[in-house]
């Protein structure tokens, strides 16, 4: 049947952890018919307890691998899992029923292996099977144990709630402070907004002022120039009418011409 199951590689191994040490119990308790040393026969059911224990921690491993691969499984493979799963509850409680035959005919008894209620989730049948196995005395060490277990877990849970609201207290308050801070970087923030905008408007305001001061120097410029031209042609052409006399400048002298008579011609 196992062969036939779908697994994941981890519950494969889990698997084959497990039949091999119920293999080894097997093999051990044929071996513990053999010997005939109470002593020996008593190392021999330690060894043996140990992987009966070992045992335990793989079948719980094997659930919880099983409900961590629930969701992604098909209902008939969840099926064929879970009654895999307690088909090996069932052989590991055969093999707790007969260790404790042994210990009973050692005349040696000692605390079951599975005070803590068993292996996880086993059935009524197996809880009944185990309970009916055991003392009172027995019973009544293991309720005690179980109640013990149970103040203990509950102080636990306590510790972890008080730690839990310790750590979001602090939490609390580092948010706050960096609730703060964040308020103190946002206004910091508009105000370099600010101070941006206004060195911008000012900046455009430099801009078209030196615009405006490059404007009128090209104006006196091409003023100037204009001016030199007048004069320049008015000396060289001074007979154009054309051009306009420059106020302020006197006009040019006229040339003097003198009159040359021959004397030849006066006396004639």
């Amino acid at each position: 049947m196992a062969s036939a199951l779908q697994m994941t590689p981890q519950l494969e191994q889990i698997h084959g952890e497990i039949r091999d040490n119920f293999r080894a119990l097997s093999n051990g308790f044929q071996r513990l018919d053999k010997i005939k040393d109470s002593s020996r026969q008593s190392k021999q059911l330690e060894e043996l307890t140990g992987k009966m224990r070992e045992c335990k921690r793989l079948i719980k491993d094997f659930d919880r691998e099983i409900k961590d691969e629930e969701s992604k499984n098909p209902p008939d493979v969840n099926k064929q899992l879970n009654d895999e799963k307690q088909s090996m509850i069932k052989e590991l409680n055969s093999f707790v029923a007969l260790r404790k035959t042994y210990m009973n005919s050692l005349g040696n008894k000692r605390v079951e292996l599975f005070d803590e209620g068993g292996v996880s989730e086993p059935t009524a049948d197996d809880n009944v099977r185990m309970a009916s196995s055991m003392t009172n005395q027995e019973l009544i060490d293991a309720g005690k144990k179980t109640m013990d277990e149970t103040d203990q877990a509950i102080q636990r849970t306590q510790k972890v709630v008080e730690q839990t609201i310790e750590v979001g207290t602090q939490t609390a308050a580092q948010l706050k402070g960096q609730t703060d801070q964040m308020g103190r970087i946002v206004n910091e923030l508009d105000t370099i907004n600010f101070s941006i905008k206004k060195a911008s408007q000012l900046v455009k305001e430099i801009g078209r002022q030196v615009a405006t001061d490059k404007c009128i120097m090209l104006f006196l410029f091409l003023i100037v120039c204009g001016v030199i031209a007048i004069i320049v042609v008015k000396i060289v052409n001074p007979n154009n009418k054309n051009i306009r006399d420059i106020p302020g400048l006197a006009p040019p002298v006229p040339a003097r011409r003198l009159l040359y008579l021959r004397t030849t011609d006066y006396f004639e």
